[in-house]
């Protein structure tokens, strides 16, 4: 599911809120939980999962084209980790 598909499943759940405002609120809902991973916390949606950042070190790569060694700075990536009622739910 991409993000306009979302924004259209919530619309046709809730037809009494107009299509902006089911937009701003999708878009209030990522940028929060974004912003959030970038200060450095950590984001639980009971039942559904967590979401939270992990370090990666800087190393060595290879550039897949050339096989050039390229070096790969340290950075932050996002991790999710479903909840438990989740994964009941996909392995019913």
């Amino acid at each position: 599911m991409i993000r306009s598909e979302l924004v259209q499943k919530i619309a046709q759940e809730n037809p009494t809120l107009p299509l902006r405002d089911v937009e701003r609120i999708v878009s209030t809902f990522f940028d929060t939980i974004t912003e959030r991973l970038r200060n450095g916390g950590r984001v639980e949606l009971r039942g559904f999962g967590a979401f939270s950042t992990r370090a990666r070190d800087a190393r060595v790569g290879r550039n897949p084209r050339t096989g050039e060694a390229v070096e790969v700075d340290a950075k932050r990536v996002p991790y999710f980790k479903p909840g438990k009622e989740m994964r009941a739910r996909l392995n019913v």
